[in-house]
C-alpha cells in the first residue's frame, strides 16, 4: 500500500467510527444471563471505555450478572419467583436432552417439540416475573424516566427489555441472535424454509423434497409455539401497562438496530434488512500469553500439541459414564488435553490430561501448540474457534448448539459426535481424523482468514451503530415497512385474492352476457 493509502484507510475508519462527535450518552442495559451476558460485556467495556454512562438492570438472583460499579450502575430488582437461569436446572435440561438424544426420529421430534415449550415457558415466566416487578413499582420507573436515557441496549432472547423501552419510549438496540422460538431474522426477515433452515432443525441450507418438508414442519410449529405457548404469557402484563391494541411481537420488531452476532462465513446466507448489522465474533481478540504453570504444561507437549476441551458457561460436566469414555480416549492420545471440568474425577484419567475450574479460551486457542477443540457448540466458542482457525470436535447438548456445529461440520470445519451414544472408540476416532487430516485446519484457516478481511472490526461495528442511534434520536428510516404488515398482506393473499376474483369475473361475466344475450336473440326469433 503506497503513503496516501496508508494515510486515508485510518482516516476513513476515524470518519466512519467518529461521524458527529457523539457525546458522553446514557444508555439502559436489559442483559440476558448466562454465556449471553459474556458477549453482553464485551460491548459494555467498549462502551465504557467510550465514556458511556451504562445503567444495568439485573435481577438479585442473577446467575452471572453482578453488580460492577466500575463499569456501570446496577438497578438490581428483585422478582417475587426466582430466575430461569441456574446451574442445577442447566444439569436437569442436559440429562433430558441426552435422555432424547436415544430416541427413535419419529418420537424424539414429538417429545423435543413439548420440552422446547415447556422450557421456553419456564424461562418466558421468568421474565415476566422480571417485567411485572418492574412495571408496577411506579416510583422505580419513575426513576428510569427521569434518567433520560438515550436508548435502550438489550438481549431480545426474552423481551422483558423490550417491553421495558416500549414504556420509557426509548430508542432500542439489539444485541441478538435469538427471538422468541427461533432465529431473530424471522421477526423482520424474509425467511423462506425452502432454503433457510429452522432453529433445531438439524438441516444444511441445500435440502431435498423430503428436507424441505420436514423444515416446513419445523416452521409451523414454530409459529403455533410462538403464538399459542408464548405470546399469550405476556397479554395480560401489555393490557395493564399499554395502550390498548398493543401487542409484543410490535414492540419487538420496532427496534431500530438490531446488531446480529452472526458471520456469513459460518451461518447460512440468507435474506437481511437494512436495520441488521452484523458483529458475529466480536468478542473475539488476539490471544495473551498463559500463566506460568499453564504454559509449562502446554510446552510439555512438545510437537503433538494440545486438544482443549470446554463445555462453556453453563454446564461444567458430563455424566459419569460419559465422562470416563472421554478420559479413557485422551488418555490414549498422544496430545496433551487441558479440560475445563468440574465435578467427580473421572477413574481413569491419563497423565496427560489436566482438569482445571477455568480456562483462558481464547488465550488457548490462540496458541500455536492447540491441535484441536472440543466443544458444546456454543455461539462463542465457535466464533473463537474460526478467529483463530482451530478445528473442532463437536458434543452438542442443548438449544442452538446442534445447528452450530452442523454449519461448521457443513463448512469442513468439524466433527461432531453424539454425546449420548459416545463411546472411547468414536470420540478417539474422531479426534484424530480432525488432528490427522489436514483439510479441518486448512478450512479452520480460510474461514479465519475471511472473518477477519474486513474493514471495520465487528466491536467497532456494534459500537458505531449504538453511537449512530443515539446521535439521530433513533433509526426508524432503515425499518421496514413490513414489520407492521398483517401476514395476509405480508404474503401477498389478499393481492392473490383479489386477482382470482378478477379471473373468476373475466370467465363468469362473458359466458352471463352471452348467455343472457343468447336468450334475448332467442326470444326475438320466437316472437318474430
Amino acid at each position: 500500500m503506497g503513503a496516501p493509502g496508508k494515510v486515508l484507510l485510518p482516516l476513513l475508519c476515524a470518519l466512519l467510527l467518529g461521524a458527529g462527535g457523539v457525546h458522553a450518552g446514557k444508555i439502559l442495559v436489559f442483559p440476558e444471563d448466562g454465556s449471553h451476558w459474556v458477549n453482553m460485556q464485551v460491548i459494555l467495556r467498549e462502551l465504557g471505555s467510550r465514556g458511556h454512562a451504562l445503567t444495568v438492570v439485573r435481577s438479585v438472583r442473577s446467575w452471572y450478572i453482578k453488580e460492577n460499579p466500575a463499569l456501570y450502575t446496577s438497578v438490581s430488582v428483585d422478582p417475587p419467583a426466582p430466575e430461569g437461569f441456574s446451574a442445577d436446572m442447566f444439569n436437569a435440561l442436559l440429562q433430558r436432552s441426552l435422555q432424547l438424544q436415544r430416541m427413535s426420529s419419529l418420537r424424539y421430534f414429538f417429545e423435543q417439540q413439548s420440552d422446547i415449550v415447556h422450557t421456553l415457558q419456564l424461562f418466558h415466566g421468568s421474565a415476566l416475573q422480571m417485567i411485572s416487578t418492574i412495571l408496577d413499582d411506579a416510583e422505580l420507573t419513575d426513576r428510569l424516566r427521569e434518567e433520560h436515557f438515550d436508548l435502550m441496549l438489550t438481549d431480545p432472547a426474552f423481551p422483558a427489555g423490550v417491553l421495558l423501552a416500549n414504556y420509557l419510549e426509548l430508542p432500542l438496540v439489539y444485541n441478538v441472535r435469538w427471538l422468541n422460538t427461533g432465529d431473530a431474522h424471522m421477526a423482520i426477515a424474509p425467511s423462506p424454509p425452502s432454503f433457510v433452515p429452522m432453529y433445531n432443525s438439524l438441516l444444511p441450507d441445500q435440502m431435498g423434497l423430503w428436507e424441505r418438508a420436514r423444515n416446513l414442519v419445523r416452521y409451523m410449529s414454530s409459529m403455533i409455539q410462538e403464538h399459542y405457548a408464548i405470546l399469550p404469557i405476556y397479554s395480560e402484563l401489555i393490557e395493564r401497562h399499554f395502550p390498548p391494541g398493543a401487542d409484543l411481537l410490535s414492540m419487538q420488531r420496532r427496534a431500530d438496530i438490531w446488531l446480529m452476532r452472526v458471520d456469513f462465513i459460518f451461518d447460512f446466507p440468507r435474506p437481511t434488512m437494512p436495520n441488521m448489522v452484523y458483529i458475529g465474533g466480536f468478542q473475539c481478540r488476539l490471544s495473551k500469553p498463559l500463566p506460568d504453570d499453564l504454559e509449562a504444561f502446554v510446552q510439555s507437549s512438545g510437537d503433538h500439541g494440545i486438544i482443549v476441551m470446554s463445555l462453556g458457561a453453563m454446564i461444567a460436566s458430563l455424566p459419569k459414564d460419559i465422562s470416563e469414555a472421554i478420559a479413557m480416549a485422551f488418555a490414549e492420545l498422544p496430545q496433551k488435553v487441558v479440560w475445563r471440568y468440574i465435578g467427580e474425577r473421572p477413574s481413569n484419567l491419563g497423565s496427560n490430561t489436566l482438569l482445571v475450574n477455568w480456562l483462558p479460551q481464547n488465550d488457548l486457542l490462540g496458541h500455536p501448540k492447540t491441535r484441536a477443540f472440543v466443544a458444546h457448540g456454543g455461539t462463542n466458542g465457535m466464533y473463537e474457534a474460526i478467529y483463530h482457525g482451530v478445528p473442532v470436535v463437536g458434543l452438542p447438548l442443548l438449544f442452538d448448539q446442534y445447528d452450530n456445529l452442523l454449519r461448521l461440520q457443513v463448512r469442513g470445519g468439524a466433527r461432531v459426535v453424539k454425546a449420548a451414544t459416545l463411546t472411547t472408540a468414536t470420540f478417539k476416532e474422531a479426534l484424530e481424523d480432525v488432528i490427522k487430516n489436514s483439510s479441518y485446519r486448512e478450512t479452520m484457516h480460510k474461514l479465519s482468514r475471511l472473518h477477519k478481511d474486513r474493514l471495520v472490526s465487528p466491536l467497532d461495528t456494534a459500537t458505531f451503530w449504538i453511537e449512530y442511534v443515539m446521535r439521530n434520536k433513533g433509526a426508524a428510516h432503515l425499518r421496514p415497512e413490513s414489520w407492521d404488515m398483517p401476514w395476509y398482506t405480508y404474503h401477498s393473499v389478499d393481492v392473490v385474492l383479489l386477482l382470482l376474483v378478477l379471473a373468476c369475473l373475466s370467465v363468469v361475466v362473458p359466458v352471463i352476457a352471452c348467455r343472457l344475450l343468447g336468450r334475448a336473440i332467442l326470444k326475438k326469433s320466437k316472437v318474430e
